[in-house]
C-alpha cells in the first residue's frame, strides 16, 4: 500500500465528514449560495435586465427571473461569443461547453473559473465518499481510464470550446496525472471507433483499476477489449479491476451484460453530472439515491411536474417532499438563472437530500395521452429481464401511431447481446408490468385504445452506426431512451 493510499483514508473522511453536515441542513446551505450568487449576479446586463440587486431570497428569485432554456438563454450566449464581457457572469467564461441537444442542435454552455471548481471538485468529492464509507483504496495504486472527449480545444469567438469531458481533462490534478490513461494523444482522436481501438492497445497489459464512463462506451470498450486479447472477461485481463464510475444514464439495463463481461460485479460509484453544472453523486453504496451538491455553486429550484404549464413557480429545498415528481432548475455560478436542464428527479430522502433520475422533460411518450416517462420503461424491461435472463444492449421506445393493419402501439427497439428464450413471452411481461407502472397506459390498452407493445430486434451494432450517422458517436452522447414521434428511430437497420 502506498503512500497515497494511506493518507487517501482520513482526508477522504474530513471531506466526506464537511459535506455531509452541510446536507443536512440544507435551506441554510443553499442560502449561503444563493446570497453568493447573487453578489455577482447583480452587476451583469442579466442582474441589470431583472433587477437581481434587490433579490434576497427564494421568493424574489422566482418572482424576478422566469424559467428558460437554452433557447431562450441564446441570445444572452452569442452576445458572449461575440465578445461582450459580463453578460451572465462577470468577465467572459474560461470555456463555452458544446454539447449536444436534442431540440436544439448544438449548445454552448458557458463555464467560469468559478463553476470549473463545480465540475472538478464534485467528482473528486464521489471518489473520496467511496473511499470514507468503504474503507478501500486500492484503485489509487493502479492505472485509471476516464473514456471521454477529446480535450483539444477549438474556438467559438474567443473562447475555447469542446465537450464537457475534454474540458475537464485539461484540468487533472497532478496527483493522478501519472495513474491516468490513455495518453494525450490518443485521448485526441476525434473518431471514436478509432479511438477505443488506441485506448484497447494502450490499456490491455496496464493494471487497469479504475475504469470510467458512460455504460453503453464502456461496454463496447470491454468488447472490443476481450475480442484483442482473446480472453474470457474483463477480470481475467484486469484482475484488479476494482470500481466502476459511470453517469448519464441508468445503469440497471445494462446491468447484466456488463456483469457478463467483466466476469461478476465490482463496486460502482454514479455520478450526475451536466454540461450545465455537476448535480449530485452516490455517496453511499448501500442507500438509495444520489446526493444533491447542495454547497458548490449551484442553487437548485425544484418545479413540480404536475404543474408543468400553470404558471407555477420552483419550490426552495426547504419546500420539496419525497416521492414528488420535479423538473430541475438551475442557478448557477457559470451565469445560468431560471435554467430548465430538461431532468426529472424525486427525491427518497431529506435529511441528507438525496435524488434518483426519473426522467427527461422532453423524452417521454404521449403520443395517446399516457406519458410514459423513462423511469417507467427501464422498469419494466427490468421487470422482464428478471424472468428471462438476457443481455441488452441498447434499447429506445417510439409510439406507432399509424400500422398499416391493427391498432397503434409503443415500438421498443432492442439491440440485444443475447436474446430472451421467448421474446413474445418476454414482450407480454414488459408490457404487463408497464401497465402496473402507468395505470394511464393500462386504460389505453383495457380500453382498445392501444395494443400490447411490440419489440423491434436491431441488429448488433445498429445503435451505434445510427448514432455515428448522427454526429453522436463520442463518450458522452447517449441514446434517448423515449421519444413522442418517430424521429429518433427513422434510418435504423433491422431484422
Amino acid at each position: 500500500m502506498s503512500l497515497k493510499s494511506i493518507l487517501a483514508k482520513p482526508y477522504a473522511r474530513l471531506v466526506t465528514g464537511a459535506v455531509m453536515r452541510r446536507a443536512m441542513d440544507p435551506a441554510a446551505t443553499q442560502l449561503g449560495v444563493l446570497r453568493s450568487l447573487l453578489e455577482f449576479g447583480g452587476a451583469t446586463t442579466f442582474g441589470r435586465e431583472h433587477r437581481i440587486h434587490q433579490v434576497h431570497d427564494h421568493t424574489g428569485l422566482v418572482q424576478s427571473i422566469p424559467l428558460r432554456d437554452y433557447e431562450g438563454f441564446k441570445p444572452y450566449i452569442e452576445r458572449i461569443i461575440g465578445g461582450e464581457n459580463d453578460v451572465l457572469w462577470p468577465g467572459l467564461p474560461l470555456y463555452l461547453c458544446k454539447t449536444s441537444g436534442t431540440t436544439s442542435g448544438a449548445k454552448y454552455i458557458p463555464i467560469t473559473q468559478n463553476s470549473l471548481s463545480n465540475h472538478i471538485g464534485s467528482a473528486r468529492r464521489a471518489l473520496l465518499a467511496y473511499i470514507a464509507h468503504s474503507g478501500r483504496t486500492d484503485f489509487v495504486d493502479g492505472r485509471m481510464i476516464f473514456l471521454q472527449g477529446s480535450p483539444v480545444l477549438d474556438k467559438k469567438g474567443l473562447i475555447p470550446t469542446g465537450r464537457l469531458s475534454g474540458i475537464v481533462a485539461n484540468h487533472v490534478p497532478a496527483y493522478l496525472l501519472k495513474n491516468r490513461m490513455p495518453s494525450y494523444a490518443t485521448n485526441s482522436l476525434s473518431d471514436w471507433e478509432t479511438k477505443v481501438e488506441a485506448i484497447v492497445g494502450e490499456t490491455m497489459r496496464e493494471d487497469m483499476r479504475l475504469i470510467s464512463g458512460i455504460p453503453a462506451w464502456v461496454q463496447m470498450y470491454f468488447e472490443r477489449l476481450l475480442a484483442k486479447t482473446g480472453m474470457a472477461t474483463v477480470k481475467d485481463v484486469f484482475p484488479h479491476f476494482s470500481l466502476f464510475v459511470y453517469g448519464g444514464v441508468n445503469y440497471a439495463p445494462y446491468r447484466h451484460r456488463m456483469e457478463a463481461l467483466i466476469g461478476g460485479s465490482v463496486p460502482s460509484v454514479e455520478l450526475f453530472p451536466a454540461s450545465e453544472g455537476f448535480i449530485a453523486y452516490q455517496d453511499k453504496s448501500n442507500e438509495e439515491g444520489l446526493l444533491l451538491v447542495l454547497d458548490n455553486g449551484i442553487y437548485f429550484g425544484f418545479l413540480p411536474v404536475s404543474a408543468s404549464g400553470t404558471g407555477a413557480r420552483p419550490l426552495s429545498i426547504a419546500e420539496v417532499q419525497v416521492g414528488v415528481q420535479y423538473a430541475l432548475i438551475l442557478y448557477t455560478n457559470a451565469g445560468l438563472w431560471g435554467y430548465e436542464l430538461g431532468d426529472t428527479i424525486k427525491f427518497v430522502s431529506l435529511a441528507p437530500p438525496r435524488i434518483v433520475v426519473t426522467g427527461r422533460t422532453k423524452h417521454f411518450t404521449s403520443a395517446f395521452g399516457e406519458h410514459v416517462i423513462a423511469e417507467e420503461v427501464e422498469g419494466a424491461l427490468k421487470d422482464a429481464m428478471s424472468e428471462q435472463p438476457c443481455e441488452v444492449a441498447e434499447f429506445t421506445v417510439a409510439p406507432q401511431p399509424a400500422p398499416t393493419e391493427g391498432l397503434p402501439y409503443h415500438e421498443w427497439f432492442i439491440e440485444f447481446a443475447m436474446e430472451p428464450e421467448d421474446p413474445a413471452r418476454f414482450a407480454a411481461r414488459m408490457d404487463e408490468a408497464l401497465q402496473r407502472r402507468n395505470p394511464y397506459y393500462k386504460d389505453l390498452i383495457i380500453g382498445k385504445v392501444l395494443r400490447p407493445l411490440k419489440i423491434t430486434l436491431v441488429p448488433r451494432g445498429g445503435f451505434a452506426t445510427w448514432m455515428k450517422a448522427r454526429g453522436m458517436n463520442d463518450a458522452q452522447s447517449k441514446v434517448p431512451r423515449l421519444a413522442n414521434d418517430r424521429r429518433f428511430v427513422e434510418g435504423f437497420g433491422i431484422k
